[in-house]
Protein backbone atom coordinates (compact mmCIF):
# COMPACT_ATOMS: atom_id res chain seq x y z
CA UNK A 1 0.00 0.00 0.00
CA UNK A 2 1.45 3.36 -1.04
CA UNK A 3 2.05 6.05 1.54
CA UNK A 4 -0.56 8.46 0.10
CA UNK A 5 -3.26 5.80 0.00
CA UNK A 6 -2.50 4.73 3.55
CA UNK A 7 -2.74 8.37 4.68
CA UNK A 8 -6.18 8.72 3.05
CA UNK A 9 -7.38 5.50 4.69
CA UNK A 10 -6.22 6.82 8.06
CA UNK A 11 -7.91 10.17 7.40
CA UNK A 12 -11.21 8.32 6.86
CA UNK A 13 -10.75 6.57 10.21
CA UNK A 14 -9.88 9.85 11.93
CA UNK A 15 -13.09 11.46 10.59
CA UNK A 16 -15.15 8.50 11.79
CA UNK A 17 -13.65 8.71 15.27
CA UNK A 18 -14.31 12.45 15.37
CA UNK A 19 -17.93 12.00 14.29
CA UNK A 20 -18.69 9.72 17.23
CA UNK A 21 -16.55 11.52 19.82
CA UNK A 22 -18.32 14.80 19.00
CA UNK A 23 -21.81 13.26 19.13
CA UNK A 24 -22.27 13.96 15.44
CA UNK A 25 -22.88 10.27 14.77
CA UNK A 26 -23.71 7.19 16.82
CA UNK A 27 -22.17 3.74 16.82
CA UNK A 28 -21.49 2.43 13.33
CA UNK A 29 -24.56 4.05 11.75
CA UNK A 30 -22.56 6.48 9.60
CA UNK A 31 -20.09 5.75 6.84
CA UNK A 32 -17.47 7.62 4.83
CA UNK A 33 -15.92 7.12 1.41
CA UNK A 34 -13.17 8.84 -0.54
CA UNK A 35 -11.99 8.66 -4.12
CA UNK A 36 -8.56 7.11 -4.68
CA UNK A 37 -7.70 7.30 -8.38
CA UNK A 38 -10.24 5.01 -10.09
CA UNK A 39 -11.27 3.34 -6.84
CA UNK A 40 -13.37 4.12 -3.80
CA UNK A 41 -12.11 3.67 -0.25
CA UNK A 42 -15.06 3.08 2.09
CA UNK A 43 -15.57 2.11 5.71
CA UNK A 44 -16.40 -1.57 6.35
CA UNK A 45 -19.77 -2.78 7.59
CA UNK A 46 -20.66 -2.89 11.29
CA UNK A 47 -17.11 -2.39 12.55
CA UNK A 48 -16.55 -0.12 15.57
CA UNK A 49 -14.47 2.85 14.48
CA UNK A 50 -11.96 2.44 17.29
CA UNK A 51 -11.11 -1.00 15.89
CA UNK A 52 -10.36 0.23 12.38
CA UNK A 53 -6.89 0.23 10.87
CA UNK A 54 -5.96 1.43 7.36
CA UNK A 55 -5.84 -2.18 6.15
CA UNK A 56 -9.49 -2.70 7.14
CA UNK A 57 -10.82 0.10 4.91
CA UNK A 58 -12.43 -1.49 1.85
CA UNK A 59 -11.40 -0.67 -1.71
CA UNK A 60 -13.86 -0.91 -4.62
CA UNK A 61 -13.57 -0.06 -8.31
CA UNK A 62 -15.85 2.90 -9.04
CA UNK A 63 -16.76 1.65 -12.53
CA UNK A 64 -17.42 -1.95 -11.46
CA UNK A 65 -21.08 -3.00 -11.06
CA UNK A 66 -20.33 -6.34 -9.41
CA UNK A 67 -19.96 -5.04 -5.87
CA UNK A 68 -16.58 -6.76 -5.53
CA UNK A 69 -14.18 -5.34 -2.97
CA UNK A 70 -10.61 -5.70 -1.79
CA UNK A 71 -9.99 -6.08 1.93
CA UNK A 72 -10.62 -8.46 4.83
CA UNK A 73 -14.06 -7.03 5.69
CA UNK A 74 -17.14 -6.42 3.56
CA UNK A 75 -17.92 -2.76 2.77
CA UNK A 76 -20.61 -0.66 4.41
CA UNK A 77 -24.14 -1.69 3.52
CA UNK A 78 -24.43 1.78 1.96
CA UNK A 79 -21.49 1.27 -0.41
CA UNK A 80 -23.82 1.54 -3.42
CA UNK A 81 -24.83 5.18 -3.02
CA UNK A 82 -21.24 6.11 -2.16
CA UNK A 83 -20.03 4.46 -5.36
CA UNK A 84 -22.86 5.87 -7.48
CA UNK A 85 -22.27 9.41 -6.22
CA UNK A 86 -18.53 9.21 -6.94
CA UNK A 87 -19.32 7.72 -10.36
CA UNK A 88 -21.96 10.31 -11.32
CA UNK A 89 -20.25 13.32 -9.77
CA UNK A 90 -16.63 13.80 -10.90
CA UNK A 91 -16.57 16.90 -8.67
CA UNK A 92 -16.96 14.64 -5.61
CA UNK A 93 -13.82 13.39 -3.92
CA UNK A 94 -15.50 12.16 -0.74
CA UNK A 95 -18.94 11.34 0.67
CA UNK A 96 -20.05 11.51 4.31
CA UNK A 97 -23.24 9.79 5.49
CA UNK A 98 -24.50 10.20 9.05
CA UNK A 99 -27.59 9.77 11.18
CA UNK A 100 -26.93 13.09 12.92
CA UNK A 101 -29.85 14.01 15.15
CA UNK A 102 -31.50 17.10 13.66
CA UNK A 103 -30.94 16.19 10.02
CA UNK A 104 -32.49 12.81 10.80
CA UNK A 105 -35.43 14.39 12.67
CA UNK A 106 -36.29 16.43 9.56
CA UNK A 107 -35.72 13.38 7.36
CA UNK A 108 -38.17 11.41 9.52
CA UNK A 109 -40.72 14.16 8.92
CA UNK A 110 -39.74 14.08 5.21
CA UNK A 111 -39.13 17.83 5.20
CA UNK A 112 -36.70 19.57 2.93
CA UNK A 113 -34.74 22.44 4.46
CA UNK A 114 -35.72 25.73 2.78
CA UNK A 115 -33.67 28.92 2.53
CA UNK A 116 -33.82 29.68 6.26
CA UNK A 117 -30.12 30.62 6.43
CA UNK A 118 -27.68 31.96 3.88
CA UNK A 119 -25.40 28.93 4.38
CA UNK A 120 -27.95 26.94 2.36
CA UNK A 121 -26.10 28.44 -0.63
CA UNK A 122 -23.05 26.31 0.20
CA UNK A 123 -25.07 23.32 -0.96
CA UNK A 124 -25.63 24.66 -4.46
CA UNK A 125 -29.16 26.03 -4.35
CA UNK A 126 -31.91 27.53 -2.23
CA UNK A 127 -33.00 24.33 -0.48
CA UNK A 128 -31.65 21.04 0.81
CA UNK A 129 -33.89 18.35 -0.65
CA UNK A 130 -35.15 15.24 1.10
CA UNK A 131 -34.77 12.11 -1.04
CA UNK A 132 -37.72 9.74 -1.25
CA UNK A 133 -37.62 6.73 1.05
CA UNK A 134 -36.16 3.40 0.01
CA UNK A 135 -34.66 0.53 1.98
CA UNK A 136 -31.05 1.04 3.00
CA UNK A 137 -28.39 -0.34 0.70
CA UNK A 138 -30.71 -0.74 -2.30
CA UNK A 139 -30.36 0.54 -5.87
CA UNK A 140 -33.62 2.45 -5.27
CA UNK A 141 -32.10 4.40 -2.39
CA UNK A 142 -29.05 5.20 -4.50
CA UNK A 143 -31.24 6.48 -7.35
CA UNK A 144 -33.31 8.59 -4.95
CA UNK A 145 -30.19 10.08 -3.40
CA UNK A 146 -28.70 10.95 -6.80
CA UNK A 147 -31.93 12.71 -7.78
CA UNK A 148 -31.95 14.76 -4.56
CA UNK A 149 -28.28 15.63 -5.10
CA UNK A 150 -28.74 17.00 -8.63
CA UNK A 151 -27.00 20.39 -8.53
CA UNK A 152 -26.46 19.98 -4.79
CA UNK A 153 -23.70 18.96 -2.38
CA UNK A 154 -25.97 17.51 0.28
CA UNK A 155 -29.40 16.03 0.92
CA UNK A 156 -31.56 14.34 3.51
CA UNK A 157 -32.66 10.72 3.16
CA UNK A 158 -36.28 10.15 4.20
CA UNK A 159 -36.57 8.29 7.53
CA UNK A 160 -32.84 7.67 7.47
CA UNK A 161 -30.23 10.45 7.72
CA UNK A 162 -28.16 12.71 5.50
CA UNK A 163 -25.47 12.77 2.83
CA UNK A 164 -22.84 15.44 2.17
CA UNK A 165 -20.24 15.35 -0.59
CA UNK A 166 -17.22 17.51 -1.29
CA UNK A 167 -14.16 17.83 -3.47
CA UNK A 168 -12.13 16.15 -0.74
CA UNK A 169 -12.63 14.55 2.66
CA UNK A 170 -12.25 17.77 4.64
CA UNK A 171 -14.80 19.61 2.48
CA UNK A 172 -17.29 16.76 2.65
CA UNK A 173 -17.09 16.71 6.44
CA UNK A 174 -17.31 20.51 6.61
CA UNK A 175 -20.53 20.40 4.60
CA UNK A 176 -21.91 17.55 6.69
CA UNK A 177 -21.41 19.65 9.82
CA UNK A 178 -23.01 22.66 8.11
CA UNK A 179 -26.01 20.57 7.07
CA UNK A 180 -26.58 19.34 10.61
CA UNK A 181 -26.16 22.88 11.95
CA UNK A 182 -28.74 24.30 9.55
CA UNK A 183 -31.09 21.41 10.32
CA UNK A 184 -30.84 22.18 14.04
CA UNK A 185 -31.43 25.90 13.48
CA UNK A 186 -34.38 25.28 11.15
CA UNK A 187 -35.95 22.80 13.57
CA UNK A 188 -35.84 25.30 16.43
CA UNK A 189 -37.08 28.18 14.26
CA UNK A 190 -40.20 26.15 13.48
CA UNK A 191 -41.11 26.37 17.19
CA UNK A 192 -41.25 30.17 17.19
CA UNK A 193 -44.49 32.07 16.53
CA UNK A 194 -44.77 32.60 12.79
CA UNK A 195 -41.93 30.20 12.03
CA UNK A 196 -38.82 31.05 10.01
CA UNK A 197 -38.57 33.95 7.56
CA UNK A 198 -37.04 32.58 4.37
CA UNK A 199 -34.50 34.25 2.13
CA UNK A 200 -35.43 34.91 -1.48
CA UNK A 201 -33.89 33.16 -4.46
CA UNK A 202 -32.12 36.43 -5.33
CA UNK A 203 -30.64 36.68 -1.84
CA UNK A 204 -29.39 33.09 -2.00
CA UNK A 205 -27.96 33.69 -5.48
CA UNK A 206 -26.11 36.75 -4.18
CA UNK A 207 -24.64 34.66 -1.39
CA UNK A 208 -23.62 31.94 -3.86
CA UNK A 209 -21.58 34.43 -5.84
CA UNK A 210 -19.63 35.32 -2.72
CA UNK A 211 -18.87 31.69 -1.88
CA UNK A 212 -16.07 31.47 -4.43
CA UNK A 213 -13.81 32.88 -1.71
CA UNK A 214 -15.71 31.63 1.37
CA UNK A 215 -15.54 28.50 3.47
CA UNK A 216 -12.91 25.78 3.44
CA UNK A 217 -10.48 26.65 0.63
CA UNK A 218 -7.78 24.59 -1.01
CA UNK A 219 -4.29 25.59 0.04
CA UNK A 220 -2.10 27.28 -2.54
CA UNK A 221 0.97 25.28 -3.57
CA UNK A 222 4.09 26.23 -1.62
Amino acid sequence: MKKDERALRQAIIDKCLWMNASGFNQGTSGNISARWRDRMLVTPSATPYDQLTPELICSMAIDDDSGAWDGPLKPSTEWRFHRDILRARPDAGAVVHTHSTFATVLAIARREIPSCHYMIAAFGGDEIRCADYATYGTPELSANALKALEGRNGCLLANHGMIAMGANLDKAMWLAVELETIARQYYHSLMLPGGPVLLSKAEIADTSRGFATYGLQDRKPA
